[in-house]
């Protein structure tokens, strides 16, 4: 059976299945922690845009620690950096507002959350340089307001995380091959994963295969297709319900989501399925006692349409298009 762990270029092990935190709701997100930690996961992915690591915080605090159940060590924690504190400037604040709100020492990555700035909101009678807490700043007609920082200097702003023992590695989420490449030839720290939206719909195999060959793992998120997903209209697909999913499930007796992060798996991606039920939790991670046939693994990943289910849209002139295609450094524009 495949290893529950994968080794990330630092020699950390980190595990393969995580209990993703996105939409988690406040009175939700520390009963999932607390199930998830309780059923065996040791591997917690967080982010502040989240508005929820106060929350988690206080599930870890009641589980892990000294003369708890569960040593600090021994949990593979994973924060983000949002967009609105991309500036070199906020980027050591934006780590430490995370430490205390989850009530950490250190993180064990932390990641730069997408590649795009944004501006974050001016507050009252301060000096400029202080930016705001608002999470999507917008312009009166209510577009997002951008900013020009370039993910190259926030990189560089996360490197002293590494230097100061605030983080033990960086990464990146949502960053196309030729972004990757980039932080790639300016870093010092390299990053060691690249979360991206990835299930059979977006297989992302090109991105796979490229991040692979540089010693960057990929990290899944959605992996069931996020089906309580904001922007989701009536119609649109939905992933855990596909009838062949369904069929390859019965097959092995398992869940459709099992055989999704199954698939995950073997494929050596990380895998971070959100959800706040107890079963589901206990469930999506009993995936290491059974294996996928070859014809099977193909067959799931036959289902690719290079759909982005994840990639926020806005309604113009009556079509759907990509909320921030208009930043200078949208990733996807690019086939991978």
């Amino acid at each position: 059976m495949t290893s529950t762990y994968t080794t990330l270029s630092t020699g950390q092990r980190m595990p393969l299945i995580g209990l993703g935190t996105w939409k988690s709701l406040p009175g939700q997100v520390k009963q999932a922690v607390l199930i998830a930690l309780d059923s065996g996961y040791r591997h917690i992915d967080c982010a502040a845009a989240y508005g929820n690591e106060q929350e988690v915080g206080q599930a870890m605090w009641e589980r892990i620690g000294p003369e708890k159940l569960i040593k600090r060590e021994d949990v593979f924690v994973t924060s983000k950096l949002w967009n609105t504190k991309h500036h070199p400037e906020d980027v050591e604040p934006a780590c430490k507002k995370s430490l205390a709100d989850l009530g950490l020492h250190y993180l064990d990555l932390y990641l730069m959350h997408w590649p795009m700035a944004f501006h974050g909101s001016l507050l009252p009678g301060l000096c400029p340089c202080r930016r705001g807490d608002e999470v999507m700043p917008r312009r009166e007609d209510g577009t997002i307001q951008y900013a020009d920082t370039h993910y190259r200097d926030t990189w560089k702003a996360m490197e002293q995380l590494v230097d100061k023992g605030l983080v033990k590695a960086i990464g990146l989420s949502n960053f196309n091959a030729k972004q990757t490449d980039e932080i790639l030839r300016i870093c010092r720290h390299k990053p060691v994963v690249n979360q991206v939206e990835c299930h059979p719909y977006l297989t992302q195999k090109q991105l796979l295969t490229h991040c692979h060959d540089r010693g960057v793992a990929l990290t899944a998120y959605s992996p069931l297709g996020s089906p309580d997903r904001p922007w989701a209209t009536p119609g649109e697909p939905q992933l855990l319900n596909d009838p062949q999913i369904l069929a390859i499930a019965g097959q092995y007796g398992k869940t459709p989501a099992q055989v999704l992060i199954r698939w995950q798996v073997q494929r050596g991606i990380i895998c971070i399925p959100k959800s706040v039920t107890q079963y589901r939790i206990q469930q999506n991670i009993q995936v290491f006692d059974f294996k996928l046939s070859e014809y099977d693994m193909k067959q799931i990943e036959s289902f690719n349409r290079n759909e982005r289910l994840i990639a926020p849209t806005i309604e113009t002139g009556g079509q759907k298009v990509w909320r921030d295609a208009g930043h200078t450094h949208f990733p996807f524009h690019d086939p991978y």
